[in-house]
């Protein structure tokens, strides 16, 4: 996992939406932090979740937060994450955040994402406060999705208090590298 306090790498990648080239600065200069998602549209994972990820774009548009989604799928492997898949999802979900696509995974690499969904929260230093999971709720588990992890953890640090000290990891799909891309920490 990247450790807490590393400054968020960064990127310009396309916004599957809009078609803009969309850069870190663009999502976080001026914000007191900035979410960074790591999602799909096929993962089931993802799936589950995605009315919660669509509430926290709505419930947080008015807070200076940052936002920002990114999948990293392979559509050699998992065509159904091809750009086009991506903004029907966007907005059949109305999303409120740049959705982006990083079709030479460098961005998924360089964040140390595992799998989708997988978030990353920066402060308003771009330095990483929280990396971990949504909530407790999976397929199947009974648990109701609510973003309580995530929610307290933006909530903590808009609020400028310390991080929380615990972070439970993401769990969900593994990205779907390219043959050749994984990272070093994938294998």
């Amino acid at each position: 996992m990247l450790p807490l306090g590393t400054k968020a790498p960064p990127f310009s990648l396309v916004d599957v939406v809009s078609g803009r080239q969309t850069s870190l600065g663009d999502v976080s200069d001026g914000k007191h932090g900035l979410l960074v998602m790591f999602i799909c549209a096929h993962c089931p994972f993802v799936i589950h979740v995605q009315d919660e990820l669509a509430r926290i774009g709505h419930d947080y548009a008015s807070e200076s937060l940052g936002i920002v989604a990114i999948s990293s799928n392979s559509v050699v492997s998992h065509p159904q994450d091809a750009p086009d898949k991506l903004k029907a999802m966007a907005r059949e979900l109305g999303f409120r955040f740049p959705y982006l696509y990083d079709e030479s995974q460098s961005i998924a690499g360089a964040y140390t994402a595992a799998c989708t969904p997988d978030f990353f929260l920066f402060d308003r230093d771009n330095s990483l406060v929280y990396r971990g999971r949504l909530d407790a709720s999976r397929p199947d588990n009974g648990v109701p999705v609510d973003g309580r992890d995530l929610r307290a953890a933006i909530d903590a640090m808009l609020a400028g208090e310390p991080n929380l000290a615990e972070q439970v990891p993401s769990a969900g799909c593994n990205i779907k590298w390219a043959p050749g891309n994984e990272p070093a920490y994938f294998g």
